[in-house]
């Protein structure tokens, strides 16, 4: 009988023991974010009754690409492109985002791999985040931070802002491939209209932050490659002819698909490639596994030609002339700015028409320019306007929305389809004006409407974003350098990558 008995408890439990484990991790790890909308990711509105209305194989809702600023569509065909063979349609549901029962069971019966421990980690961030994200508070409760803590109304929720901010200060890695020869890779021009890419390239190959030499501890992997020395070095003036820059890409991607197992175990998920040219677009749908489905950090951060803000970052357009923006930060105290609103540049696509059609050389308030007058200071009427009218040209990006926050100007932002930098940390409604197309006539009715309090407290808060878009010869903490890769860390949430 006794026997029996312990027979009987053996039995029981070799049937529960296996279920405990499972249970046990299921419990410690959390599923990835499920980036679905940039107007609601850190936002304080992701509340826990909210969170816990999403069943536990699906991914909670935090950015997605149907954004307020207007939903992705379809990106161009590539004429002439050749999907290499490993690649699978690109309408297919990303593989990445996994039920957590099947990539967790089985787990306590082998030695947890490096890509595994890297997932495990960044669960422990988005639960540190998720919690953040409830804490409804204009001031993030991290006070510890002795460089600045994120605070008021430009940040969807600072207190979720910052904490993902040190997560990702403590966990980020970056493998740069080394693969690729300069001029068209590891380079950059770092003073010129497209300033940000090439400043960009040079931190990272400089190795001094975030980069490991390691690609097994990295949590994502930089495409080396700049597009606008592509355009230098391979495009033939007015000759309409891309098929260079097709051979480059595909090749690179090639190489290192063949090289490294890193690509073909997450189709590109885990990638990243950036372009402030005009052409990153167009040169990333070459590859469709790099349009589709990798990371694009893109000036030009155009909806209607595929950017879609749930997998892609939007970047900064920075106009740097010199190797120091000494002088380019401030402006004339708010009583001393004379002008209403000021525009000057040149005519570059249908918005700019509309803008000097309407308002070129007609008013001492709304003064628009195709040219300065001569002797008249470009920078000198940033910092004595009121408002700087901010229209996209040819590409829906303008280094004027940086030149009117450094001149500490209320950008006025009139585009189509175009999300600005940083839109899942910063509220652009807070301090900016933003005016659709179809009210170019009415702009001085609309910023004469706003009141002295109203247009002090944007300028109070152009003044706190500043330091999130300085570019710094060595870089600091929440400048332009680290908000990008901020970018492409919250991206990077929202995949989780599984060993093949």
């Amino acid at each position: 009988m006794s026997w029996s008995s312990s027979n009987s408890f053996l039995v029981l439990l070799l049937v529960t023991l296996p279920i405990l484990v499972i249970f046990g991790f299921l419990s410690l790890y959390s599923p990835p974010f499920s980036i679905e909308s940039s107007s609601k990711l850190l936002e304080t509105e992701g509340s826990a009754a909210a969170l816990a209305a999403v069943p536990s194989t699906t991914t909670p809702p935090l950015i997605s690409s149907n954004s307020q600023h207007g939903e992705a569509s379809e990106p161009p065909t590539p004429h002439g492109s050749t999907k290499p063979n490993r690649e699978a349609p690109s309408d297919q549901a990303d593989e990445t985002h996994t039920p957590i029962f099947n990539h967790f069971v089985g787990a306590s019966k082998r030695k947890s791999s490096p890509l595994k421990k890297i997932e495990a980690s960044l669960a422990r961030a988005r639960f540190s985040i998720r919690e953040a994200s409830q804490i409804r508070n204009w001031t993030s409760t991290y006070h510890e931070d002795p460089d600045y803590v994120p605070h008021g109304p430009v940040y969807r929720n600072a207190n979720a802002f910052h904490r993902s901010y040190l997560e990702m200060e403590r966990l980020f890695k970056i493998y740069v491939y080394e693969e690729g020869e300069v001029p068209l890779f590891h380079n950059g021009p770092c003073r010129s209209i497209y300033s940000t890419e090439g400043r960009f390239i040079y931190e990272m190959e400089k190795g001094q932050l975030f980069r490991t030499r390691n690609p097994d501890k990295a949590l994502v992997y930089f495409l080396p490659f700049s597009v606008v020395m592509m355009v230098h070095y391979l495009y033939v003036p007015n000759s309409h002819k891309d098929h260079y820059f097709q051979r480059v890409i595909v090749d690179y991607i090639d190489i290192i698909s063949n090289r490294y197992p890193f690509w073909n175990r997450s189709l590109g998920a885990d990638h990243f490639m950036l372009s402030c040219h005009d052409w990153g677009p167009r040169v990333s749908s070459f590859v469709p596994h790099l349009f589709h489905r990798s990371i694009r950090v893109l000036c030009n951060a155009n909806t209607s030609e595929g950017f879609k803000p749930s997998k892609d970052a939007s970047f900064p357009e920075i106009h740097i002339r010199t190797d120091k923006i000494t002088g380019l930060i401030g402006g004339l105290h708010p009583s001393r700015r004379s002008v209403l609103a000021f525009f000057a540049g040149r005519l570059h696509g249908h918005i700019r028409y509309l803008l000097l059609q309407q308002w070129k050389n007609k008013d001492q308030d709304v003064q628009v320019y195709e040219e300065l007058p001569h002797k008249v200071s470009y920078d000198s009427m940033l910092k004595k306007s009121k408002f700087c009218l901010c229209p996209s040209g040819y590409e829906v990006a303008s280094p004027r929305v940086v030149e009117a926050i450094y001149a500490e100007c209320v950008p006025v932002l009139i585009s189509d389809s175009y999300i600005p930098p940083f839109s899942d940390v910063l509220n652009w409604k807070s301090f900016t004006v933003q005016v659709e197309v179809k009210d170019i006539p009415n702009i001085k009715t609309i910023l004469m409407a706003i009141s002295q309090r109203q247009y002090l407290r944007l300028y109070m808060r152009v003044k706190q974003v500043q330091r999130h878009f300085i570019v710094n010869a060595t870089p600091k903490r929440f400048d332009v350098f680290h908000m990008t890769l901020h970018s492409i860390w919250l991206r990077r949430l929202n995949v989780q990558i599984q060993d093949q």
